[in-house]
């Protein structure tokens, strides 16, 4: 149990208190004075200070004040008599946790040590999942040494200290949320809300729902009041995937949120602050979707106030390396408890291929390798990237169990899954001609690519 520093100058009260503790769990450790407790302070970690204030050699906040400055997180609860309250303010505003009038409730001085290090517990576990966050989501995971990817992360650093709204530009799967992420992780609003929403995945009729919310009744069905993610992430940012793909009437309230820094609920009768940084990111040419009525002009240049491009992978070839194996030690550990390895002609062979998914095609195909190797060393053969004359071997192999219509099923979505892959190296990883090449509006190519993990 947490080890507790009591420093009570009456013996027999010191006494009464550390049974209390004892009983309940926790170790103990005693100093009679102040300068005793700054002598175990100085010498020895512990999770929580209980002190009283008026003491010999010293005063509990002498205390609470070197065992700030020995731990800033360490709660300090001061126990004051009738009378000296005003000590016992000074101290919260000296940074002391709680409080406790003498003479001391039992029950009552055990529930706010719980308190006290049950919210210690909270912030560490908060430190320790933003540092994870970070792990995952933050600088580390932007790996590259091309001149391209290092220009971006350079922009995104000094962007990210503004308040600035950002506009992410690049091809599917070069790592936008990424790059979203880490504007947040770098800027002041770190330890608030990270909210993405990708806005080509939500039915046009409830976008607006989902980004602002509505009041009771604003609709039928709306028996509760529903906070928007724009309220959800207030003091945060705000990452807006596919933009592009937001309706030009919802349009118009963004370009509100934004400007005015406020949100009108469905059915709401006043508009809501809001506090929040907006991310947007695109693979569309949005100039062009200005020119052809798709998308506000307003709304484009309040959002592009920051444009930051996001290479694609055939522009940082020699990056090629260093993210298969990255990828390689980090999902072989997943997958399969150690590192994986790649040899060098399975190296080669991912250096040929023009990855029109870009770095998460890349990352699929060592997941894929990693599955299927024999060995924790990736070979070319493991990755299955010969070429288009492979589709049909692939075919001859094909799993024909089960019913006349499962084996259809199996077929139709190999063969689409392969004719989009074909069409968008063709297209160099262009979703917009890729759609119009297969004969699919945009949202529809978006949802299969989705489907097919490409």
């Amino acid at each position: 149990m947490p080890d507790i520093l009591l420093v009570e100058d009456k013996d027999s009260l010191r006494r009464v208190l550390r049974l209390t503790l004892e009983n309940a769990g926790y170790t103990v450790t005693e100093a009679a004075d102040a300068r005793s407790a700054l002598h175990e302070i100085s010498t020895a970690p512990h999770k929580l200070v209980l002190t009283d204030l008026r003491m010999p050699n010293g005063s509990g906040l002498d205390v609470l004040r070197a065992a700030r400055t020995a731990d800033g997180s360490i709660p300090v609860i001061v126990m004051t008599a009738f009378g000296s309250i005003d000590e016992a303010v000074q101290a919260m505003k000296d940074g002391a946790h709680d409080f406790l009038q003498k003479p001391v409730d039992s029950n009552h001085l055990l529930l706010l040590v719980e308190r006290a290090l049950e919210q210690e517990r909270l912030r560490t576990e908060n430190i320790l999942l933003r540092e994870e966050w970070s792990r995952r989501y933050g600088f580390p995971r932007i790996i590259g040494e091309s001149e391209a990817i290092k220009r971006a992360v350079s922009e995104t650093q000094r962007v990210a200290q503004t308040e600035a709204t950002v506009l992410l530009l690049g091809e599917s799967g070069t790592g936008k949320e990424l790059f979203a992420r880490a504007v947040h992780h770098l800027s002041g609003r770190r330890d608030k809300p990270f909210v993405a929403i990708n806005c080509a995945a939500i039915p046009e009729t409830l976008i607006e729902n989902e980004l602002f919310g509505h009041e009771r009744g604003a609709f039928t069905g709306a028996n509760d009041r529903r906070l928007g993610k724009f309220e959800l992430a207030t003091g945060g940012t705000v990452f807006l995937d596919e933009i592009g793909e937001l309706p030009l009437a919802v349009q118009g309230k963004l370009l509100r949120v934004i400007e005015e820094k406020v949100v009108d609920r469905i059915g709401g009768r006043a508009p809501i602050p809001v506090d929040v940084r907006v991310v947007a990111a695109t693979n569309r040419d949005l100039r062009a979707a200005v020119d052809n009525g798709e998308f506000r002009g307003d709304l484009f240049f309040r959002l592009a106030v920051f444009p930051l491009v996001i290479p694609p992978l055939r522009d940082r070839e020699s990056d090629i390396d260093l993210l298969a194996k990255h990828f390689a030690a980090q999902l072989g550990k997943e997958l399969r408890g150690r590192e994986a390895t790649l040899n060098d002609e399975a190296l080669a062979v991912l250096r040929t291929h023009s990855w029109p998914g870009n770095v998460r095609e890349l990352e699929n195909a060592i997941e894929r390798a990693c599955i299927l190797s024999d060995t924790m060393v990736l070979e070319a053969k493991d990755f299955g990237l010969a070429g288009k004359a492979q589709s049909s071997d692939a075919l001859k192999l094909f799993d024909l169990t089960g019913s006349l219509s499962e084996a259809a099923q199996r077929a139709l979505r190999f063969v689409e899954r392969q004719k989009i892959l074909e069409a968008l190296e063709t297209n160099k990883g262009n979703k917009i001609q890729t759609a119009e090449d297969l004969g699919v509006s945009y949202k529809t190519l978006l949802t299969k690519i989705k489907d097919y993990d490409l």
